[in-house]
């Protein structure tokens, strides 16, 4: 690991993606940074001038990954020597959390720890609904993706007014985008009407975007329903009991349906309700059906991640301990492209490192930039683009309070 941050580990961008400008600030002066170490020691309250300090310090103490906290009222290293109401977190990036195995209950092909391409998609789909939301709902522009380095994704937005809100408003703010709520022994996960009433506007939208991945991926890839267990769970979300009734007879008695045959008796039942125009309507069938696209493909938060700016989260390109990746950015436009199985290893970069022919004067001396020599440059160079959005917005913003004078 020492290798790693002494040749790899990009100080300099994530310096300036923390701090949005190149001369220090209380955003990078004021933040927290925590350690841990070989054995669990975790050291919390760390802070550092610059890009510079903060790698010696890194280096010093070879943490198998740090994390990054809020910005302060105080320089949190002089947190033992300031008053307790003089230290409170001040600003925080508005930060998400969408992790594999809240989907367990759901995909088919792995659980647990393990992650392939395939559920993946499950994250890719929810990368994409989340982005839109937080962009078209909330105006937020600089948003920054971050594979978690094995079984999921984070997201950081660095927007002057994400990080700004208070406890109370990102708990709000969480609160609209959650649709996935209930523990294992609730069966219906989403309430988001009254009765039978068409999808709020912002989840009708959403909607759209699901209802073709539901089919290629909960259906087609996953194949959800065409066990017992997954059929038996969709039963569960029909709120009709004579409709249940017929269709687990007929289920029952043909058990290879696929999931996409089983999906169709049940749309197919839904249009003989609208036929007969008996017992419950049509209307509560279609919003059911509605609710369960959503309960299989909507985004699902880890909300206690969004709600406090002291909540700590790991730093991009740090190096996942178990499966040696990198957590590298991940461009939402190609989200469904991504492979995590296929993301840099630290062993790789360093293989790729020692595969450089030494400079001629035969000595490797100190290196700050040999990722770009590396497969980790694409996603460096994808951290450097976010920063540059970043600081043109500082720079904009200085612009108009000079003016304002």
């Amino acid at each position: 690991m020492l290798a790693f941050y002494r040749r790899l580990y990009p100080f300099k961008s994530i310096f300036a993606w923390l701090n949005h400008e190149h001369i220090p600030t209380k955003l990078f002066t004021h933040r927290e940074f925590a350690f841990t170490l070989q054995g669990d020691v975790y050291l919390r309250y760390n802070s550092f001038a610059n890009a510079d300090e903060l790698k010696k310090q890194v280096c010093t103490l070879n943490p198998t990954r740090f994390e990054i906290g809020p910005v302060y009222s105080a320089r949190p290293r002089d947190k033992k020597t300031v008053r307790p109401a003089a230290f409170s977190p001040q600003l925080r990036e508005l930060v998400f959390d969408i992790d594999m195995t809240d989907y367990d209950s759901i995909r088919t092909c792995c659980s647990g720890a393990d992650i392939c391409r395939r559920c993946w998609g499950f994250i890719a789909v929810a990368v994409r609904v989340l982005d839109r939301a937080l962009r078209d709902q909330f105006g937020y522009k600089h948003l920054l993706w971050v594979y978690s380095g094995r079984r999921g994704i984070h997201l950081w937005i660095s927007d002057r007014e994400a990080l700004e809100l208070t406890d109370e408003q990102r708990r709000a703010l969480v609160g609209w985008l959650t649709v996935i709520q209930g523990g294992k022994e609730m069966h219906k996960k989403v309430n988001v009407r009254l009765n039978s009433k068409p999808l709020p506007p912002s989840l009708a939208s959403a909607y759209k975007m699901l209802e073709p991945v539901f089919h290629d991926l909960v259906l087609a890839d996953q194949e959800c329903f065409a066990a017992e267990k997954g059929w038996e769970a969709l039963l569960h979300l029909i709120p009709d009991r004579d409709t249940v009734e017929e269709l687990r007879e007929k289920w029952e008695s043909r058990p290879k349906r696929s999931s996409e045959e089983r999906w169709q008796d049940f749309e197919n039942a839904i249009a003989s309700k609208r036929n007969k125009g008996k017992g419950i309507s049509p209307a509560a069938l279609i919003a059911a059906k509605e609710d369960i696209v959503l309960q299989y493909t909507y985004p699902r938060l880890d909300a206690e991640v969004s709600k406090h700016r002291n909540h700590l989260l790991k730093a991009p390109f740090c190096v996942h301990p178990k499966t040696g990746r990198v957590c590298v950015p991940v461009d939402p436009r190609t989200i469904d492209k991504f492979d995590p199985e296929r993301v840099p290893t630290v062993a790789q970069l360093l293989r790729e490192l020692d595969s450089i022919a030494l400079p001629e004067n035969g000595t490797a001396g100190e290196h700050h930039s040999d990722w770009e020599r590396t497969s980790l440059k694409p996603y460096v160079d994808m951290l450097d683009k976010h920063v540059m959005g970043l600081m043109e917005e500082t720079r904009k913003m200085k612009q108009k309070t000079d003016l304002t004078w």
